[in-house]
């Protein structure tokens, strides 16, 4: 992943509305939302959603893909694994860093 990316992506995220929707749609996985159920699921106006939607969509977090006469969101799974890859990259210096009694990287 190229460091514009990873920037785009990080931006995209570092913001409360988007980083909710965002893990939102992560949860739900390959299935994907509708904006009606995002909307609702957030209690978010859909003009605001939209904006945060076209966001995540140009940040390529998200995808969009319309199903009949609805449109479908999804989390981009391969840019979120290649965004935490690119941060955990050298994690520990390369050292493993999580032990059977740590639950988190103590770097």
């Amino acid at each position: 992943m190229e460091e514009k990316h990873i920037i785009a992506a990080l931006a995209a995220l570092a913001q409360t509305h988007r980083l909710r929707l965002f893990r939102l749609l992560v949860v739900q996985g390959p299935e994907g939302l509708t904006p009606a159920s995002l909307a609702d699921a957030l209690g978010m106006p859909a003009n605001t959603l939209s904006f945060h939607l076209k966001a995540l969509l140009h940040a390529d977090l998200i995808s969009q893909e319309r199903v009949g006469r609805n449109l479908i969101y999804r989390a981009q799974f391969e840019q979120m694994n290649a965004l935490l890859g690119f941060l955990t990259q050298n994690c520990c210096q390369g050292e493993p860093c999580l032990s059977e009694s740590l639950t988190a990287c103590p770097c």
